[in-house]
């Protein structure tokens, strides 16, 4: 069974239980925050291994990369999560030319879950 740290939705940031502990986020919820923690992360990124990441500097920010790039390698990203079975990808604009997303998560117990952009 998949558990990781809990982040706060509004900040991406840890939090705490009311003990004062780490808080633990269990599955199926896990696998959409880890999987939306790959999504978020920039290639080059994780010391540890510089290979994982999307490419944001390479082929996004600042460029016009078509949908279905983004996409491909929001799923790759996703895939990368342990106990992640398939996922698809769903993007659309929003104002002041943010790019809104969401990933639909199939987790190797069955469940679905949702991966959200934040704002």
């Amino acid at each position: 069974m998949a558990s990781t740290m809990l982040l706060d939705q509004a900040r991406w940031d840890f939090c705490t239980d009311a003990d004062g502990n780490w808080a633990v986020a269990s599955e199926p919820y896990a696998i959409a925050q880890d999987a939306a923690s790959a999504i978020r992360t920039f290639k080059g990124e994780c010391y540890y291994d510089i290979t994982l990441g999307i490419p944001y500097f390479a082929q996004v920010l600042g460029k016009r990369p078509p949908a279905g790039l983004l996409k491909t390698q929001f799923v790759n990203a996703a895939l990368t999560v342990p106990d992640t079975v398939s996922a698809v990808c769903y993007l659309s604009l929003g104002t002041d030319r943010e790019l809104l997303g969401q990933c639909q998560i199939k987790t190797a117990s069955g469940a679905l879950v949702i991966a959200n952009s934040g704002r």
